[in-house]
């Protein structure tokens, strides 16, 4: 992944001095277990350029215990290899001079002065359709260029690729053009792979100060780096009162377990940020504890099987139900796999508490020591599964795996209004699908007429009028196991 700068023209020659970098000098650092080199492919009065390219630490990624794995779900994703908020943060120390227009006093003058930039960055991995993409940025005044990859597709897949390089040409000041970008990329990407913090809305203030406040996409922009109505709030109250926020606390950068649970479960978190009482549960905990009570008041709960179990969380809170005594806890993630079993081992030891057994696998892929356990569960791992592929899945399960009891959570998309989000707007990019409560309860009525199964439907999270809860839940029992 990369960003391009090039300047041409008067003052060209000025671009290395504002990035405070010397053109005959290779800058190669280490940042958050990634190579930031920057490289000066042309340097005169009349045109200078400077490559930054970022590559992830191959050895770094498979460590369990790196820092490298913030962003690295149980699921596989793209976040170390496309530019987003966490190339980003690869790339801010490096240009920290530039975005800060600190250079040295006798190139002072120049930060404030306009260049003919040419800016080019990817691979982004954008939602964006290329209209809206190209908005976000003319309406800066630059000529935007969107270029996708070179592919040899016999059939139609290019064009319809959400990847692409962006190639920005105008007039700008090199301090401006940086911070639009720390802005908009992120907001390309909407995603961010920290917990978004007051201190995120300080820097969106700071970076967005004489282009944001008038953009005409300044509403998409908000909502797609601060994410939460709360957020977008406060930064509109920080604005109005003319941009000093009090009391900022430093971001909540949670290594490794933060990455999963802001994925299932940021939504919960914002909304407990925004109520002035203590903060609530997260949305996560709060789906831990109601399963864990759930398999606590069932008869048969010896043997359990926690399917997408990730870095263990859920299967070390069961381990402590008593009666449990043996669970397996299956995930094809060998790093997450990994953080885990470095979990697991601080159960060792502990009387009458069941070590879980890392197994890795998928539910794709059957498993015969998995059969006739007394409890399967899912937890919020459905959604991730195209629905065209689900079918297959279920019916292994209950044709197969037949569990005494099988406990789905699944996220409720009539519950994302509360949320303020919009109407086709997936709490996760990973999510294939989500179900209002009708449709959920539908495909679960479908299982207990094709199989000896009934189910119960219940709720997990904050109760809203209208919408329900934020998480469903189905409990499914063998017709011939006792409650």
């Amino acid at each position: 992944m990369h960003l391009i700068i090039r300047a041409i023209g008067a003052g060209a020659g000025m671009l290395s001095h504002l990035l405070a970098k010397n053109p005959n000098n290779l800058y190669d650092r280490m940042e958050k277990d990634a190579r930031v080199r920057i490289v000066f492919t042309a340097s005169s009065e009349d045109e200078t350029e400077a490559v930054i390219f970022v590559t992830p630490d191959p050895v770094e990624l498979v460590k369990g215990a790196s820092s490298a794995h913030n962003d690295i779900t149980q699921y596989i994703n793209d976040r170390e290899f496309v530019v987003s908020s966490l190339f980003c943060t690869y790339i801010r120390s490096a240009l920290g001079t530039a975005l800060n227009g600190k250079t040295k006093e006798a190139y002072r003058p120049w930060a404030g002065r306009k260049l003919a930039l040419e800016l080019t960055f990817g691979p982004v991995a954008s939602n964006l359709p290329d209209v809206a993409l190209e908005g976000l940025f003319t309406a800066l005044g630059y000529e935007v260029l969107l270029e996708r990859g070179h592919a040899g597709y016999t059939f139609d897949l290019k064009s319809r690729s959400s990847v692409r390089y962006i190639r920005l040409k105008g007039m700008q000041t090199l301090q401006t053009a940086l911070r639009q970008l720390f802005v908009l990329i992120p907001a390309l990407d909407d995603y961010k792979h920290y917990y978004i913090s007051d201190d995120e809305v300080d820097k969106i203030r700071r970076y967005g100060e004489g282009w944001l406040e008038d953009h005409p996409q300044r509403g998409l922009i908000l909502k797609r780096t601060l994410r939460f109505a709360g957020a977008i709030r406060q930064y509109e109250s920080l604005m109005s009162s003319g941009g000093h926020l009090a009391g900022t606390q430093a971001p909540d950068e949670e290594a490794g377990e933060m990455a999963r649970e802001e994925a299932l479960s940021l939504p919960g978190a914002a909304a407990a940020a925004e109520a002035d009482a203590a903060p609530k549960a997260r949305l996560n905990d709060l789906r831990y504890a109601a399963i864990a009570d759930v398999v606590e008041n069932l008869s048969l709960r010896r043997s359990i099987v926690d399917f997408g179990s990730g870095e263990g969380k859920l299967s070390a809170r069961l381990s402590s139900v008593p009666g449990v005594r043996e669970i397996k806890a299956v995930e094809p993630s060998a790093a997450t796999q990994l953080r885990a079993m470095d979990r697991f081992a601080k159960l060792e030891g502990k009387a009458g508490v069941p070590v879980p057994e890392p197994v890795t696998g998928s539910l794709f892929y059957y498993d015969e020591s998995l059969r006739n356990k007394d409890v399967m569960i899912l937890c919020e791992v459905i959604e991730h599964i195209d629905e065209y592929r689900l079918g297959r899945v279920m019916d292994t399960i209950f044709h197969e795996y037949t569990p005494g009891t099988l406990i789905i959570t699944t996220p409720n998309k009539e519950y994302n209004e509360v949320y303020e989000m919009d109407q086709e707007e997936m709490r996760h990019g990973d999510h294939r699908f989500e179900w209002s409560r009708e449709a959920f309860a539908a495909w679960c009525s479908r299982w207990t007429e094709a199989y000896n199964y009934s189910v119960r439907l219940s709720g997990i999270g904050e109760f809203a009028q209208d919408y329900g809860y934020p998480t469903q839940m189905a409990i499914f029992t063998k017709e011939d196991t006792l409650l």
